[in-house]
Order: structure tokens, then sequence, then C-alpha cells
């Protein structure tokens, strides 16, 4: 019977629960509050992707939060101090929605990190393009210029058929600089 019992708290025993919830940073601090978070002891998450910019009209490829302004925090609602997480250095507040915080389904962590490459770094997929859709190319030297999407050519490029002069081109570029026609 005690066997009973104790097997019955345990599954609903919410003090050793853990749970993931939602951390609103400072604009471009996000790192730096996963560091003090970290160096206080507590567990978070935040993922990071490779993104396309232009600067000084060159393309570069630079490692930014997938969520700006936001990273994960692994709690538990009971016996976790929260106090301190408010006045950590890069943070502006946990998300709530009224009077509880936001919690975040452990399926997306899970989902999140079962999409990062050996780095760390999300990979995206091309999705919603088949072969023979239309797509508009908005970056670049074809920027502006429609086509025929061909296939994923690699993790960040794809391969385009535009129609120049008269003439099918074949292209490859970047995925983020692609758009539905």
């Amino acid at each position: 019977m005690e066997a009973l019992i104790s097997a019955l708290r345990s599954k609903h025993d919410v003090s050793t629960a853990r749970h993931w919830y939602l951390v609103y940073c400072k604009m471009r601090q996000e790192s730096v509050a996963r560091e003090n978070l970290a160096r206080q002891g507590y567990e978070t998450y935040l993922p990071i992707l490779r993104e396309a910019r232009r600067r000084q009209g060159r393309r570069i490829s630079l490692i930014a939060p997938m969520f700006p302004r936001y990273l994960f925090i692994h709690l538990n609602n009971q016996t976790d101090n929260w106090a301190p997480i408010r006045s950590t250095l890069g943070v502006v507040s946990v998300v709530r929605f009224g009077r509880s915080a936001a919690r975040v389904p452990d399926d997306l962590i899970t989902a999140l990190r079962a999409r990062e490459d050996e780095q760390g770094i999300q990979i995206l997929p091309v999705e919603g393009y088949k072969p023979g859709s239309r797509v508009r190319i908005t970056q670049g030297s074809f920027a502006g210029y429609e086509g025929i999407f061909q296939a994923a050519t690699g993790r960040d490029r794809v391969t385009v058929l535009l129609d120049v002069l008269g003439r099918n081109a074949r292209t490859i570029v970047d995925s983020a600089s692609i758009e539905p026609a």
C-alpha cells in the first residue's frame, strides 16, 4: 500500500517538475542575459540561426537569436527562486499571461534542439517551395526577377531557373533571398 501511495505522490508531485518558461531580454542582450543567468545556476536555452544581411552594400552572414529579445529558462515553479531573474543583467522580465508565467511546451524545446547542427545553429528547412513553384528573388544582383524554383542545393542555397533575355538560365541564390511570386 505504501508503495502505491509513494508512486501516486511522485506522479503528482509538482515540487520536482521543471518546465520551460520565457524570459524577455533587453534589446540585443540575449547572450548577456544567458551568461548571467547561467552564472547564477539557472539552465537556459537560446536558439540561434544564421542570417544573411547587407552591410555597406555587401552580403554577410551573421549568427543571431532565432527569437530576438527572448530566451528560454528551465525552472521549477515551487522550489526555484525566481526573484533574482528580474534583476539579472540583460533581463527585462519573465513573460507572463496575467499573474502566471508563460509556460513553454517541452516539445517545442525538443523540436528546436533537434534542428540544430553540430555548432548549435538552427537548420531551417526551405519549406513551401516545391520544384516548379514560382518565386521572386528579393536580394542580390537578380533582385526583382521571377523564376521557377528547382531545388534546395545546400543548407542556405537554392537553385532557381530564370528567364533572362528569352533564355533559361539556372542560378544559385541564398534561400533567404526568395519569396513566393
